[in-house]
């Protein structure tokens, strides 16, 4: 069974959540009644790859 887990990113704002399965569910967690994105897991890697940089350029 697969846990959804908050974004490490957004400090004490509870905004993201992210559900590592087969495939990624992503989902607001103030507005969770309104469902949830659900990508395949490379799309989600796709994604990670071009976030991961800039978020560590940004330092």
């Amino acid at each position: 069974m697969s846990t959804w887990r908050k974004s490490s990113y957004t400090a004490n704002i509870e905004c993201v959540e992210v559900l590592l399965a087969e495939t990624v569910g992503v989902r607001d967690t103030k507005a969770r009644h309104l469902g949830q994105l659900t990508v395949s897991r490379s799309a989600w890697t796709a994604l990670l790859s071009v976030v991961q940089p800039a978020r560590e350029h940004r330092g």
